[in-house]
């Protein structure tokens, strides 16, 4: 985004306000920024803000809809990397009233955007809410029972080596992250656990654990 952009650069300010605890503020900068915006880019943008500020659920899909409707009118790479949060709120948004299916078709389109997100931190934190919304519609696959018990183990002893080969593949922002039922989502949670595994360091009970989280990956 352009900083220089006056939109953006309300849509910053009201953010900003957001994490000051100033909501009033914050809806009032977002409006001002959807009563400024010149183009569909700018609507876009505001109007993703704005949906954060809806009184009822169905005043929040509205506006997500409408975010959603101008990113495809502008159908350019400004928006490429849009694509994964817009769907994502959507799919909040309809969850919120009550609706499982549209939800998930939502959810999907989300975690099928996932690649356009820049890698970083902010990928993480919407692969986590897209992953939250599948479990949610039950679209997901369920916790990992024998990979979670290895790691309430790790935990409870603080073995930081091991939870930060395994971690980085089983969560993200300090929750559980989980699978978005991709091949390679499985794929990388195996091969960390197939290289801690293969360090033989860990005692018996937990080493039996990795073992038994491997056997029934493979099966």
């Amino acid at each position: 985004m352009d900083p220089e952009n006056p939109v953006v650069q309300l849509c910053a300010q009201g953010m900003k306000a957001e994490t000051e605890g100033r909501e009033a503020d914050a809806r009032e900068l977002f409006l001002r920024a959807w009563e400024a915006a010149g183009d569909d880019y700018e609507a876009c943008v505001a109007a993703h803000c704005l949906a954060r500020h809806q009184p009822t659920p169905e005043e929040t899909l509205r506006w997500n809809q409408e975010c959603l409707t101008r990113a495809d009118r502008v159908g350019d790479d400004r928006v490429r990397g849009f694509y994964a949060s817009l769907h994502g709120t959507m799919g909040r948004a309809q969850l919120a009233l009550g609706r499982p299916g549209p939800a998930r078709a939502h959810f999907r389109s989300a975690a099928g955007h996932l690649d356009a997100v820049p890698p970083g931190p902010y990928r993480e934190w919407v692969r986590l809410c897209v992953a939250r919304g599948l479990r949610a519609t039950d679209d997901a696959p369920a916790p990992d029972g024998p990979v979670r018990v290895l790691l309430t183990r790790l935990c409870a002893r603080a073995d930081l080596e091991a939870l930060s080969l395994l971690l980085p593949a089983y969560m993200g922002s300090l929750a559980y992250m989980g699978s978005l039922g991709a091949p390679e989502d499985e794929e990388r949670l195996t091969t960390a656990l197939r290289m801690l595994h293969a360090e033989k360091r860990l005692p018996a009970p937990e080493q039996s654990a990795l073992s038994e989280a491997i056997a029934l990956r493979a099966a």
